[in-house]
């Protein structure tokens, strides 16, 4: 069974990716708003995802 929060996750980066390669206004160190909405997205993606690999492990 495929893991729903790290499809999700890897989702989010590459549309933040995709995003920012393509987006003229988006700048490295500041992003246009959309772009924004983007990587906080995937910043928080990551953040549950990395919680819960954390979670597991500290279960054994």
């Amino acid at each position: 069974m495929a893991d729903d929060l790290f499809q999700r996750y890897m989702r989010a980066f590459q549309d933040s990716t995709a995003h920012r390669s393509g987006c003229p206004a988006c700048k490295e160190d500041e992003p246009c708003e959309a772009g924004m909405r983007l990587f906080e997205r995937f910043a928080r993606l990551q953040d549950a995802y990395g919680q819960r690999l954390a979670d597991r492990q500290n279960r054994r």
